[in-house]
């Protein structure tokens, strides 16, 4: 019984894919320099905070978001985005951590969907988790960044 318990521990501790390192928002700010090719983070007043490319959504308020929602982008989510979404995909900083490094292969395993692409082509191989705290200081309930950059 001890050696059944002992397997089945090792296999949901392998079995998991989840992060749950904290992020450091300031670390995040600096590393999303590499997303503001596509990205904008523009709060509800119309104030730029972080001035970015508009190929991806504006990511206010993207904490708490349920995926392939943002207002401004509807029409432009890949189909998976929005099957992902239409699944029950909110995202949260966990939920970020997971999807930063791989978005295709997150989306088609949260969707069920492995014929779609993100169209977010980039990966972020380092410092999800620092990204995810950033974004979080925006929108309900986080801080208004002072970002320029």
């Amino acid at each position: 019984m001890k050696t059944l318990l002992t397997t089945a521990a090792a296999l949901l501790a392998l079995s998991s894919t989840a992060v749950f390192a904290d992020g450091d928002a300031d670390k995040g700010e600096k590393d999303f320099k590499k997303c503001k090719s596509c990205h904008e983070i523009t709060d509800p007043d119309g104030e730029k905070i972080v001035k970015g490319g508009k190929t991806g959504p504006n990511l206010w308020g993207v904490v708490g978001r349920q995926a392939g929602t943002e207002a401004d982008f509807e029409g432009k989510y890949s189909d998976v985005m929005v099957e992902a979404g239409e699944a029950g995909l909110v995202w949260d900083e966990e939920a970020l951590i997971e999807y930063l490094p791989d978005p295709t292969a997150y989306l088609e395993e949260v969707s069920g969907d492995d014929s779609g692409k993100s169209k977010m082509t980039f990966k972020l191989k380092k410092g999800a988790e620092d990204v995810a705290a950033y974004l979080a200081t925006f929108g309900d309930g986080g801080e208004e960044g002072d970002s320029d950059s």
